[in-house]
């Protein structure tokens, strides 16, 4: 089978952080993870207030989620981030950033929102994974 495809095309801005285009092939298996929280085991958030502890959390759920379905972050095709109005961007990516960047990111989408469904929320995170098995 053929590998996923990331590309980061001439003329767009080269980061370490993330990629343009993901091209999927045919036969591999779609894994979709929803929104994920800074919330432990028993439903209560963890980081209260501290965006870099919450995202290192809701990075632990999303890996927790993805093993759960037989990938990992390298499978990851697509992050979604979404962080609430007023939280320090910096400090959250550089919570996550390590473990994202590699010679071959995922795609990113990032967004500022004005809550969460999660009450004290900063950040949450979903992804779209493919396992070529």
């Amino acid at each position: 089978m053929e590998p996923i495809q990331r590309l980061r095309p001439q003329g767009l801005v080269h980061s370490p952080a993330f990629s343009h285009v993901a091209i999927v092939p045919p036969g591999a298996t779609t894994i979709y993870v929803g929104g994920q929280n800074a919330v432990g085991a028993d439903g209560s958030l963890v980081g209260a207030g501290d965006v870099a502890v919450q995202s290192a959390r809701t990075l632990e759920n999303a890996k927790a989620a993805l093993a759960a379905a037989g990938a990992a972050l390298t499978d990851v095709v697509q992050w979604t981030v979404l962080f609430v109005d007023g939280a320090d961007l910096a400090a959250g990516y550089s919570a996550i950033a390590a473990e994202l960047a590699s010679d071959d990111p995922a795609l990113v989408t990032a967004a500022r929102v004005a809550g969460l469904g999660v009450p004290g929320a900063l950040v949450e995170i979903s992804a779209v994974a493919a396992v070529l098995r």
